[in-house]
């Protein structure tokens, strides 16, 4: 039921309102009294939305309802609202014609573990504790909470700016406050019609000049596929280099997730992004808690500074609950999600553009920020199959004999001499996702070789009509 990242999948088929008022009954059975409810801007939000808070309300939940919000906001919002617990109808970077669900504890993480599995459990049970018709839960409107999110990121973002500026002030302003700083950058914004236009409101704040792309709000993602990659920001990539802005920022449908183009217009790799944040985070002996697929050029940035990295599963919620640790200073994932635990453990694509600005404006161009990361040769691709989890165990079989490195924690990882490969199931699409990594480029093709071939094989036997 629970993927890397919540519920999701197609309308009609793995999402429906049935789910979602289950979801409901199960949030509020297992024993939060008030929940927040946001959505992204896809077409079937609002009937899920209203589904979910008939549940929340039928088991004793009272529900603040913030309408059309980022991700980030609900989560925000659960300690704001006083709530124990968020819920954000969103399929994130999945297709237009896919929802889903994700939850949110007290402290603004994914509910992952024990919180995820009591809540599954219910739902697979029926197992509701229904209240009388006068304890029914209320429902109210959270209205000021787009503010107060644009707002935290700002506070938060000039209070570092004057804190590390040091003389390298590019903008010259010189109060505490978030309207006192100025970054004095020209950024560009790609929303894809999604919910993250609040970021070009941030970033104006924190005296950015911002020209926006695809803010309007549409659910269809007319502009753009929602998953905000290389191919699918070509467009933001030719605006910024066709101008003189100094850098691209990219979200997905409900800006969790950012991604960036440097002032050149290239579309960074998520592992430099990544190196680059957690090495501004980290100082020696503190720790960046990771995915198991991310690049070691990590790793590598980080020892130069006598830091190090934690490899976790696949998920937000995975690298966020082991921010929880005292020494984790910052979690990401290459794919966009960055988590600063002392601000928030919900990845924030809006206050990760922020903090990508601040950097940018303290430390010089994005480009040459860049170039200091010493790259490795990886690669990294999708097989669609609706047999994802057979596939991946029908590898695991495979290499179980061949390779005397084997990890199994997440999917299926051979480590070798030369470098390794990683196979595993979506946790939200019907994709196995392979990644290779070596020290050159010929070993790593081979590695990346071996592996998509383990994948093709195995779709062939387990699942043979995949393949015609």
């Amino acid at each position: 039921m629970f993927g890397t990242s919540g519920i999701r999948g197609p309308i009609g088929e793995t999402v429906t309102a049935e789910l979602a008022l289950d979801v409901g009954r199960a949030v509020a059975s297992e024993g939060a009294d008030r929940v927040v409810v946001g959505r992204d801007t896809r077409e079937t939000g609002p009937a899920l939305v209203d589904a979910l808070s008939a549940g929340l309300r039928e088991c004793g939940s009272d529900v603040v309802s913030l309408g059309e919000v980022p991700t980030p906001t609900v989560a925000r919002a659960v300690e704001w609202y006083d709530a124990d617990a968020g819920v954000t109808v969103t399929a994130s970077h999945n297709p237009a014609s896919d929802n889903g669900l994700k939850l949110w504890t007290d402290d603004g993480a994914a509910y992952v573990g024990t919180r995820q599995e009591g809540v599954a459990d219910r739902i697979r049970q029926g197992r509701y504790d229904f209240v009388a018709w006068d304890e029914y839960g209320d429902r109210t409107r959270g209205r000021d909470a787009r503010t107060r999110h644009v707002r935290a990121v700002v506070d938060a973002v000039a209070a570092e700016y004057v804190a590390n500026r040091d003389g390298a002030d590019r903008g010259g302003g010189t109060g505490a406050g978030g309207d006192a700083v100025d970054l004095g950058l020209d950024v560009v914004v790609d929303a894809g019609n999604g919910s993250g236009r609040i970021t070009a409101r941030a970033l104006r704040r924190l005296g950015c000049s911002v020209e926006t792309i695809a803010a309007e709000p549409d659910g269809t993602f007319p502009s753009r596929p929602s998953e905000p990659t290389a191919e699918n920001c070509e467009t933001l990539r030719r605006v910024v280099a066709a101008t003189d802005a100094d850098l691209g920022i990219a979200h997905d449908g409900d800006a969790d997730r950012m991604r960036a183009v440097d002032g050149l217009g290239e579309f960074l790799a998520g592992d430099t992004l990544l190196a680059l944040f957690a090495r501004d985070a980290a100082d020696a002996g503190e720790r960046v808690a990771v995915p198991i697929d991310t690049s070691i050029a990590v790793d590598t940035t980080l020892e130069a500074i006598g830091a190090s990295t934690t490899h976790t599963r696949v998920g937000d919620g995975h690298v966020a609950e082991r921010t929880r640790e005292s020494d984790v200073v910052f979690g990401g994932e290459p794919s966009g999600a960055w988590i600063w635990p002392d601000l928030t453990r919900c990845p924030d694509g809006t206050l990760a553009a922020a903090k990508l600005a601040e950097l940018v404006a303290r430390r010089g161009p994005l480009d040459r920020l860049a170039a200091g990361v010493e790259t490795v040769p990886l690669r990294r691709t999708n097989v669609e199959t609706d047999a994802k989890r057979e596939v991946v165990e029908h590898v695991a079989e495979r290499v179980g004999d061949r390779y005397a490195n084997v990890t199994t924690v997440d999917g299926v990882r051979v480590d070798v001499d030369a470098g390794w490969f990683l196979v595993r199931a979506s946790g939200t699409q019907p994709l196995v996702r392979v990644t290779a990594e070596a020290g050159v480029d010929s070993e790593m093709e081979s590695l990346f070789e071996t592996a998509t071939g383990l994948v093709e094989e195995a779709r062939e036997a387990v699942a043979p009509a995949a393949s015609d």
